[in-house]
């Protein structure tokens, strides 16, 4: 598979390392993973894709509790430290999302934390996206991804010095430091679609999808509350008829 030019991700990646893994927004992993498997219905033996698989912290949980999983990444250090610790059912391949060549293989396929969904610039990358999610889903499978609220971001704006929220494409751009496994700091920008749940339900349907749920959840505390202004990120959960 072709991987277009370099994704201004993978340099914040390569620089990152195992350090990605110390950030607070990791630690709810367990929580995250034993929600979805009830979310999703999924059972042992199930066969799961991970779109933006990171290190591959969701899909070691999955495959721990017998799950056969495949992670991509378009990040070339990711993908080795995923492949590097992972359990027996877990497997890896460097891949970027918006060129997924799976068709109706997995009985769910997964996009969290903003891994291959969300950090393309706007609203249209995030659309092949989610078609190749939903095409690599079998009939009857189901799809979950997370996206960051529009709605909390401009509830809670934060520092705008480091912030700035573009009100037309939605995308949040922000100015920050990143440590790498040695502390050494790398100043980057990150460009992070925000969506409504409106946005969300139009996009799954547009590429076939019946929508089941959104919910307002945080890393670490997924669940069933409804959305509101007070939550990080919003959980799509839907299904291919």
């Amino acid at each position: 598979m072709t991987i277009p030019e370099p994704h201004w991700f993978e340099s914040i990646a390569a620089h990152l390392g195992t350090a990605y893994l110390r950030y607070a927004f990791t630690k709810g992993t367990e929580q995250e993973v034993d929600f979805l498997i009830d979310a999703l219905s999924l059972h042992s033996g199930d066969r799961v894709l991970d779109v933006g698989c990171g290190p591959g912290r969701h899909a070691h949980a999955f495959a721990c509790r017998g799950l056969e999983v495949v992670g991509v990444d378009i990040s070339e250090r990711f993908i080795e430290l995923a492949t590097q610790a992972a359990p027996p059912g877990a497997t890896f391949r460097r891949c970027d999302a918006r060129l997924l060549d799976f068709t109706e293989e997995f009985d769910a396929v997964i996009s969290l934390c903003q891994g291959g969904f969300g950090l393309l610039n706007g609203e249209q990358g995030d659309v092949v996206v989610l078609e190749g999610m939903a095409r690599a889903v079998r009939p009857g499978g189901r799809l979950a991804l997370s996206a960051f609220s529009a709605y909390f971001r401009l509830h809670h704006p934060g520092d705008e010095s480091l912030h700035r929220f573009d009100a037309d494409t939605g995308v949040d751009h922000e100015h920050t430091v990143v440590k790498n496994e040695e502390g050494d700091e790398k100043p980057v920008d990150l460009w992070t679609t925000c969506y409504t749940p409106r946005e969300l339900r139009l996009l799954a349907r547009s590429v076939g999808l019946t929508v089941d749920h959104v919910w307002s959840v945080d890393p670490g505390a997924y669940g069933r509350g409804a959305p509101d202004l007070d939550h990080a990120e919003l959980l799509l959960v839907a299904h291919r008829p």
